[in-house]
C-alpha cells in the first residue's frame, strides 16, 4: 500500500466521496506523497517518455516554429520565452539551440519556466543552469510578448466526469468499499456547463470536464493578445470529449489508478476544443487542430533527420530512424497527439499550422 492510500481512505471515511479532479489533485500533488513532489518520472527508468527525451529533432522543430512567429511579428525585444510543464528542462534546452540560428532572439529571450514539482525544478537547473526563472503558476508571469510552449502539459491537470442520466448527470466519484478505494457514482444533478451536451449524447455516455485548463488556456491568449507572441499546445486528444480517458501509467504500462495512488502517472486525454474555445474568448486567434506527424513534417523534420543522419552509423542510425518514427507516424505519436496554436489576431499563424479553427 501506497503511503497516500491511507491518507485518502480517511479523508473520505470523515467527509465523504471526492471528485475525480480531488483525488487527481492529492495522487499527482500532495506536498508529502504526490507523484510529481516526488520523483523524476522520465525516461527508461522512469514511468513514461515525452516527445523531448526521444530526440532533440522535436525541440528544434517547436524552437523554429516560434522563431518565424517572432520574426512576422516584428522581432519584439525583449521577450518572454516561456514553457509550462518543463519536464527536465530538455525541450527548452533544445529550443535555445535551435533559436540561436536566429539574428537576435536569443539575446532577446527572457527564460520562464512553470513548474511546481521542486525535483522536477532541480533536474531543470541542471540542464540550463541560471539562465530561466521559475514560477509556480503562470500567474506570476511577467508582462510582455508572451511565446510559450505546452508540451503534455493539459493531460496531467485533474479532471471531473460526468456519466449521462436521463436529462441530467452524476459525477464519477472516487469512495470506500470494504476499505478500499472505488469508482461510484454521485446523485443525478442538472449540471450546467453540460447542458449543451444533452444534444450529442445518450444514457451511459461519459464525459469529462477539466476545470483547470480553460482558466490558464484563457490567461496565456489574453497576454498574446495584448502583448503579442504565439502559444503552442501539444498532447494526446481529440476535439470534443466523450467517454473515459482517465489512466494511470508506471514503469511504461497501465495499472489501476486506484491502487497505490501516489504511485502512478494520471492523466486523461485533453479536450482541444475546449482550449481552442476559452482562447478565442480570451481574444486570441486560434489555429486548426492538428496532427503531431503532419505539423513536425510540415516543419521540415525529414529533413533535420537526414541531415543528422550523416554523422551515424549502426545502432545510433537505427534508433534515429526510430525516433524519427516514433515522433510522426500515425500509427506511433503522429497521430494521437495533436497541436493547435494562439496568436494575435491579424498576425500570421504559427509554421505548420492552419488558420482557421477547426469545427
Amino acid at each position: 500500500m501506497s503511503p497516500l492510500a491511507p491518507i485518502l481512505a480517511a479523508q473520505i471515511a470523515t467527509e465523504g466521496p471526492m471528485s475525480l479532479a480531488d483525488f487527481m489533485a492529492a495522487c499527482l500533488l500532495h506536498p508529502q506523497h504526490g507523484y510529481y513532489a516526488t520523483r523524476d518520472p522520465l525516461g527508461r527508468a522512469g514511468d513514461f517518455t515525452t516527445a523531448p527525451e526521444i530526440s532533440q529533432m522535436f525541440g528544434e522543430m517547436l524552437g523554429l516554429c516560434l522563431a518565424q512567429a517572432w520574426v512576422d511579428q516584428g522581432r519584439p525585444s525583449p521577450f518572454l520565452l516561456a514553457e509550462i510543464g518543463p519536464g527536465r528542462g530538455t525541450l527548452m534546452s533544445d529550443v535555445l539551440r535551435a533559436i540561436r540560428a536566429v539574428a537576435g532572439m536569443a539575446d532577446a529571450a527572457q527564460v520562464h519556466l512553470v513548474e511546481a514539482s521542486p525535483v522536477l525544478r532541480s533536474r531543470q537547473r541542471e540542464r540550463l543552469g541560471g539562465a530561466a526563472e521559475w514560477h509556480a503558476t503562470i500567474e506570476s508571469l511577467p508582462d510582455g510578448p508572451l511565446f510559450l510552449v505546452a508540451n503534455e502539459f493539459f493531460d496531467a491537470l485533474p479532471i471531473r466526469q460526468f456519466v449521462r442520466h436521463g436529462r441530467g448527470w452524476c459525477e464519477r466519484q472516487v469512495g470506500l468499499s470494504d476499505g478500499r478505494l472505488t469508482l461510484g457514482l454521485g446523485p443525478e444533478t442538472r449540471f450546467p456547463a453540460l447542458a449543451h451536451r444533452i444534444a450529442d449524447t445518450v444514457d451511459g455516455d461519459i464525459v469529462e470536464l477539466c476545470p483547470a485548463a480553460g482558466p490558464i488556456a484563457a490567461d496565456i491568449a489574453d497576454r498574446i493578445a495584448r502583448f503579442g507572441g504565439a502559444a503552442l499546445v501539444i498532447d494526446y486528444g481529440g476535439w470534443h470529449s466523450l467517454g473515459d480517458t482517465f489512466q494511470a501509467v508506471r514503469g511504461h504500462r497501465p495499472v489501476d489508478p486506484l491502487v497505490d495512488p501516489g504511485d502512478a502517472d494520471l492523466t486523461a486525454h485533453v479536450d482541444f476544443e475546449a482550449l481552442a474555445m476559452a482562447m478565442r474568448d480570451a481574444g486570441a486567434a486560434v489555429t486548426r487542430m492538428t496532427p503531431q506527424g503532419v505539423f513536425l513534417e510540415r516543419l521540415g523534420i525529414t529533413a533535420r533527420a537526414q541531415a543528422l543522419a550523416r554523422k551515424l552509423r549502426d545502432a545510433a542510425l537505427a534508433e534515429h530512424v526510430a525516433a524519427h518514427r516514433r515522433l510522426t507516424h500515425p500509427e506511433e505519436m503522429g497521430e494521437v497527439f495533436k497541436v493547435i496554436a494562439c496568436h494575435p489576431t491579424g498576425t500570421p499563424a504559427p509554421a505548420g499550422l492552419d488558420v482557421e479553427p477547426c469545427t
